[in-house]
């Protein structure tokens, strides 16, 4: 049975990645691992890690993104939740038996490697989910 391994990342999306930065690693004194030029998914990323987990703060860089598109009629603020998965298909075979809405009825694959899909927040209870699986 496929199950969770722990919380990879939540994403924050900001308009103002200067200003989320004086906050999250000013403030609170989470550092800044690598900053990140996402072309795919439209948008720059500040990665900042937490015993094992990532804080993303994300900035959209095109109009047309998800995120950009989420920023203007939400604003700032907590855009997803990120699960690390052991086995992502027969995580979303289980959802889609279940009839749980998905977004992505197929994984998607990075250039990584990585392979991911999100939950449609309608099915859960208003989170954005999204499944993540690493390369073995």
């Amino acid at each position: 049975m496929p199950r969770i391994k722990r919380i990879d990342h939540v994403a924050v999306v900001v308009a103002d990645l200067d200003e989320a930065t004086a906050f999250w690693q000013d403030a609170l004194g989470l550092p800044i691992a690598a900053l990140k030029e996402e072309p795919a998914e439209k948008a720059v990323v500040a990665f900042l890690p937490v015993n094992g987990s990532e804080i993303e703060l994300v900035k959209p860089t095109a109009g047309d993104s998800g995120t950009a598109k989420f920023l203007a009629k939400r604003g700032p603020g907590m855009h997803h939740l990120c699960l690390e998965v052991e086995d992502l298909d027969g995580m979303l075979a289980r959802l889609k038996a279940r009839g749980v809405r998905l977004i992505h009825d197929e994984p998607v694959e990075k250039p990584n490697g990585v392979r991911y899909a999100f939950v449609h927040p309608k099915s859960a209870h208003g989170v954005l989910v999204e499944l993540y699986e690493k390369p073995a």
